[in-house]
């Protein structure tokens, strides 16, 4: 099959999911900018998870540039990956509605945590595909970034109950290190057009 319907697909869930989050950013009543300080941990917690779903819309369209077809198995487990990107919202919420307070955080790492668990699993069967020869095997290489990730998301699920500074540390941590663009899929495709 052709990856096209996919990738049509994914940038639209993905673009309902930014949109249901900023739907979750409230007009407050007043004038004054005093009346938006009251709003500034669900706005501090939009930016967390516009940043982190752009960065998985980044990198999922890298991935599909470097693949030409899919299957059965890689639908299913964007169709994974999506479920669970959908599932920001509502952790980004119930986060920042209750000033990041400790099982909203831990629910926050769990989202995120699964999200890393469910990219791995999609570059897994696309790597699988399209074998270990191919581009996308050669820009994939051993994934530090994403075993990081997941480290980081499995530490800061349980460090929530103890310090909620440490976690959100952790994913803020995370963030940074995926806002570093990621060259390794343009290196590959820049090295096999030489």
């Amino acid at each position: 099959m052709k990856k096209g319907r996919i990738e049509a697909f994914s940038d639209g869930v993905i673009a309902i999911i930014i949109t249901i989050m900023v739907l979750e950013l409230k007009v407050p009543h007043g004038d004054s900018i005093k009346n938006l300080l009251p709003l500034w941990p669900v706005f501090l917690s939009y930016v967390l998870s516009f940043i982190y779903v752009g960065i998985y819309w980044n990198n999922h369209h890298h991935m599909f540039t470097v693949v030409n077809k899919v299957n059965g198995a890689i639908l299913w487990a964007n169709l994974h990956l999506l479920f669970w990107l959908s599932m920001i919202p509502f952790a980004t919420a119930w986060m920042g509605e209750n000033y990041f307070t400790a099982a909203p955080m831990a629910l926050y790492g769990f989202v995120l945590l699964m999200n890393g668990v469910a990219y791995s699993i999609l570059a897994s069967l696309l790597v699988k595909h399209h074998g270990e020869d191919s581009l996308l095997a050669k820009a994939m290489g051993s994934d530090f970034k994403g075993k990081l990730s997941v480290v980081c998301y499995v530490l800061a699920i349980p460090s929530a109950f103890l310090n909620v500074w440490i976690s959100g540390a952790l994913y803020i941590l995370v963030a940074m290190v995926w806002l570093i663009p990621d060259k390794r899929i343009e290196k590959v495709i820049h090295d096999e057009q030489e």
